[in-house]
């Protein structure tokens, strides 16, 4: 293979200023984070250990395999909401007994663990990795069900949270759940509906309706246990398959389920076992995006510090030089790369990029977008030239490819370049944020422009005074507010990627994800649809 050269001074003025707006904004998204950690806070902390009980993190802690790593999804779900940051659960990927699972765990602490939309988005999430990369999944459950106050934006998403477990079950993909306190309501389907169910002793409370319902209902007397506590449904009903004395016997059993599992990875291991660290420091990354993303930055320079032993051999290297195409290896998983050269897509870019991908699954090749576009370019010449139906094309090879893909936003990710490099809509297997991406129909100052010139155009037509001053104030207002929406931090609270992350972490979030994705078979495919030529 070829290995690439950096060009990057990590000495110079320009490098040490990119490092410092990078830094500054890598400590705004860890304290959105913390906030998410500290759950409902002190009080209700406190209130939760007083019982006895352990936090959801240490719960996870202990369910995982010691020194193993845990890649957490979603954690700012709910960022600029009326809910926590976190979204009252916590989601993710670790080793538990030696395989790789899908973790999700409710956290008490909060409003009792009760769902809220961002909740739904965020378990939802959960379940399409688990079904997509073919991992168990593993729900360590302790919730109040929904949060009431707003049932009527969870009451009909929030049924397919159990037709997701039962498609799962029906895939061949182990659902597990560990029920720590209350699992009510329609929560009583999560045990209900999971292959395998663990109860704690006098702590496990699942039933249809409690106590009050139940007296309401028809004027029957019962108490918790009687309802649904552990032992009842261990010995009676039949729902719980394993009585376990404490949590920390839950955890325990929950792990020997898993071992007992026999889940084998069914897309392979790597091809090199022994993969090469990058000849150029992940630390460097940190400097490499300059504040203003409109300033030119060779992907190149990424992709170096992310592949094993900085080898890349490149793919139509003078032909759409816009988009740069090439194979590696990572982790020493193969992978075919898309890298945007900090600009638009023209036509030759997107024949590249569909040529690049069709091959990619020739050869069941993983694939790696790395987005900083600003779209498909426009303009009479272009739109003469066949933009529309070449950008379709890459789209259409995007939109079929059935190799696992993994999308990293490191700088803008703007119209139709989003969609062409395999955005949220189309399915990634993962996607993540660097803290310096910017994602939206357009750039803010074209969307603004782009709103005023259509009202200045519909005050000439009608022969009205165009006034100056409330459009400088319009265009101001709508920039900004485009600008906010944008922000990583805006879209990762609503779901939109599974995480903001560090860029020096890239190569090891996508190391983790190339094994993740290994638990399905990993094949490619020669049916796309109809390519207009």
């Amino acid at each position: 293979m070829t290995v690439l050269t950096s060009r990057i001074d990590p000495a110079s003025s320009d490098h040490a200023r990119n490092r410092r707006v990078m830094l500054e904004r890598i400590a705004e998204i860890d304290a959105e984070h913390t906030k998410a950690v500290d759950g409902g806070g002190e009080k209700y902390i406190d209130r939760h250990r007083s019982r006895g009980k352990l936090l959801a993190r240490e719960r996870i802690e202990l369910l995982l395999d010691e020194a193993s790593p845990f890649l957490e999804l979603s954690s700012l779900a709910g960022w600029g909401s009326e809910y926590n940051v976190g979204a009252s659960v916590i989601t993710g990927i670790g080793v538990v007994s030696g395989t790789e699972c899908v973790v999700l765990a409710n956290d008490p602490t909060v409003r009792g663990g009760a769902s809220n939309p961002w909740t739904l988005k965020k378990t939802h999430r959960a379940g399409e990795i688990a079904e997509q990369n073919r991992m168990p999944m593993i729900s360590l459950v302790e919730s109040g069900g929904a949060d009431l106050p707003s049932q009527k934006e969870i009451f009909i998403p929030g049924g397919r949270t159990f037709r997701d477990l039962t498609r799962l079950s029906a895939a061949g993909v182990p659902t597990i759940a560990l029920v720590f306190g209350n699992s009510t309501a329609g929560g009583a389907y999560i045990p209900g509906m999971s292959d395998h169910t663990v109860m704690v002793r006098e702590r496990s409370k699942v039933f249809l309706g409690g106590p009050p319902l139940v007296k309401a209902a028809t004027g029957e007397e019962s108490d918790d246990e009687s309802l649904g506590g552990a032992r009842m449904h261990a010995e009676q009903s039949g729902l719980a398959d394993h009585l376990a004395e404490d949590e920390h016997d839950a955890l325990r059993i929950g792990r020997r389920i898993v071992a007992r599992l026999n889940h084998r990875k069914a897309g392979g291991v790597p091809v090199r076992t022994e993969a090469a660290e990058p000849l150029y420091p992940a630390e460097e990354l940190a400097g490499i995006m300059p504040p203003d993303l409109k300033v030119p930055v060779d992907p190149r320079e990424v992709v170096a510090r992310i592949v094993d032993g900085s080898e890349f051999d490149e793919f139509k290297p003078a032909y759409g030089t816009g988009l740069v195409t090439g194979w590696a290896t990572l982790h020493g998983y193969p992978v075919g790369v898309l890298a945007n050269d900090n600009g638009v897509l023209f036509s030759e870019e997107a024949q590249k990029a569909t040529q690049f991908i069709q091959l990619a699954n020739r050869s069941d090749t993983p694939l790696v977008f790395l987005h900083n576009t600003t779209g498909y370019m426009v303009g009479a010449e272009y739109e003469q030239g066949g933009i529309i139906k070449h950008g379709s094309m890459m789209i259409n090879a995007v939109s079929n490819s059935t190799v696992p893909h993994f999308s990293v936003l490191i700088g803008a990710s703007y119209g139709a370049g989003h969609y062409g490099m395999c955005g949220r809509a189309y399915d990634p297997r993962f996607l993540f944020a660097w803290p310096s991406a910017r994602s939206s129909v357009m750039g803010p100052k074209q969307l603004a422009e782009v709103l005023s010139i259509v009202a200045r155009q519909s005050a000439e037509k009608k022969g009205q005074p165009y006034d100056e001053d409330q459009d400088a104030a319009v265009r101001e207002m709508v920039e900004n507010q485009i600008e906010a929406e944008s922000l990583p931090l805006f879209l990762s609270g609503r779901v939109y990627d599974d995480g903001v992350i560090d860029p020096r972490d890239t190569r090891t979030v996508l190391g983790l994800c190339l094994s993740f994705a290994h638990n399905a078979p990993v094949e490619g495919t020669d049916a796309f649809g109809v390519f207009r030529m």
